[in-house]
């Protein structure tokens, strides 16, 4: 529970400025001869629906791995613009990632093959949110994982 990641912050004294690496992955079994192993584990895990309601979290600040706002990111691909005030963001944000799955490049994928039909297709979400944001906000990160930085080296544990 994210409530429980605010308090490991807040008792590890790490700073507000200190950036929160919270990774998320699910997988599946799937075809792997027909090539719809990706469409497979979109439809089949919640991925991209969680990763869309930690994106869509009002005030949170998430970047990519590579330290790009997501939210600002999307906008500059003009993926936004036909978003209807006061609906449902998480809900209109799953869509267009979904949609624009390989052009918004934001959810890694990799598919062990068993053999030349079946396989396990992973997708997975890496983020950075700042240790402030999360104490601040508190937002609900259930199934996240979370590593920080700190003077005894590199934590991680469950969000």
């Amino acid at each position: 529970m994210s409530k429980n990641l605010r308090e490991k912050l807040t008792n590890l004294n790490v700073q507000e400025n200190e950036m929160v690496t919270l990774s998320y992955s699910d997988g599946t079994d799937v075809f792997v001869h027909n090539e719809t192993e990706v469409d497979t584990a979109m439809a089949e895990t919640d991925v991209i629906s969680v990763f869309s309601e930690l994106i869509a979290t009002p005030g949170l600040h998430v970047s990519t791995q590579y330290g790009g706002n997501v939210l600002d990111r999307l906008r500059e691909d003009d993926l936004l613009e036909d978003y209807d005030r006061g609906g449902d963001f998480g809900a209109y944000l799953n869509d267009v990632i979904s949609d624009n799955f390989y052009d918004v490049d934001m959810i890694e994928y990799s598919t062990e093959k068993y053999d030349h039909k079946r396989g396990f297709c992973t997708l997975s979400a890496q983020v950075q949110v700042s240790a402030g944001d999360i104490i601040k906000l508190n937002p609900y990160l259930g199934g996240w994982t979370a590593s920080v930085q700190t003077e005894n080296g590199t934590l991680t544990f469950d969000a």
